[in-house]
Formats: structure tokens, sequence, C-alpha cells
């Protein structure tokens, strides 16, 4: 099985660059939330402002890689099974009235192969994030060990939580079905 990191497609000139999330007390969604691999509880109506008007997109990550996602997506995933490995959270785009969510991912696998990687960094006592020693501060060329996967299609791999790992299957799905605005890397 291979396995791809999911993320933005920067060839698309005149796309849309996506503000913060916001609850509906108007608190921001912090990124940590989403990267965790647990559900998260949101003050609800969501909305989510655009930094740069452009071309809307299936699929949106903010600033700080938090996932937004064309309700088409919702229905594929869906479609693939994937409900245990995710948690959708309805988001009002600005200037949207397509469905749109929030993608807070709840698998988070130790899977990065060191060894085949281009480059890692640990962080340590120095870096100034005692909670978070051993974590990666850099990963240049991710390689993942599929043997560590099981039965996960999407998530996102420890210590360097913002990154959006899919499967081929969950790949072929979206590239079939014409989505816009993600770009995949094989890993």
């Amino acid at each position: 099985m291979k396995y791809y990191k999911m993320s933005n497609d920067m060839n698309i000139l005149d796309r849309w660059t996506l503000g913060d999330p916001l609850d509906g007390n108007n608190q921001e969604i912090w990124h940590g939330q989403v990267t965790r691999g647990l559900p998260i509880a949101v003050q609800r109506p969501a909305r989510i402002g655009l930094y740069a008007p452009g071309r809307a997109l299936d699929f949106s990550t903010t600033a700080l890689n938090v996932p937004i996602i064309h309700g088409k997506i919702k229905e594929l995933f869906e479609q693939l099974g994937l409900d245990d490995q995710m948690q959708l959270i309805p988001i009002t785009v600005e200037g949207q009235a397509d469905p749109y969510y929030l993608l807070n991912l709840l698998r988070v696998i130790r899977c990065i192969d060191d060894a085949r990687c281009e480059e890692v960094a640990y962080r340590t006592v120095e870096d100034g994030y005692e909670d978070r020693i051993g974590e990666y501060r850099n990963v240049v060329g991710m390689r993942i060990d599929p043997r560590k996967i099981g039965d996960a299609e999407i998530f996102r791999p420890w210590g360097w939580q913002t990154s959006i790992i899919v499967s081929e299957r969950v790949k072929q799905a979206l590239e079939e079905s014409g989505i816009t605005g993600a770009c995949f890397t094989e890993v």
C-alpha cells in the first residue's frame, strides 16, 4: 500500500486563502486542537473568513494547516467508510452557500521512517517546548513505514502532525472525483 501527503495545490494561482476558523463565540478554533487525533467540541455555528479572496476550492488548509473540505469530499469520505477516522464540523465559509466542513482527523500514528527521510531534527530542551521534547522539529523528504499504519486511510503522523496522510485508495478516489485544491506527494 502506498501513502501520500495531501496538501494545498499552490499551482492554482487564483486560489482563495482562508483565515482562521472561529466558533460560535467568535473564538479561534486553535490548530492544536485538530492535530491531536481527538474529537473536539466546537460552539456552533462555526465560520471562517477569507484572508485573500479567490477561487473557491474543495480542499484547503488554513495557514496553520486546519483542513477545510467541501461537502462533496465529506460525501466521498463517507462512501469510503472513513467515518471512524475523522470528525466533521460544519463551518460556514465567507461568501459561500455550499456546505463546508472543518476536518478533524482522529488518528495520529507513529510511522515516520527516520532512516529513509532526507532529514529529521528533534525538539530539545533548548527549543523551549518541554512538553514536546523528542517530537520532530523538522522533517524533510518525509517517508513513512507502511507496516505501522494498520487499517488507517487518513491520519496525521505522530510528531509531525501538521501533515495529512492518505492511502492510495483515498488519493485515487479524490482524483477521480475531480476535487480541486489538493495535491499529493508520495511518502
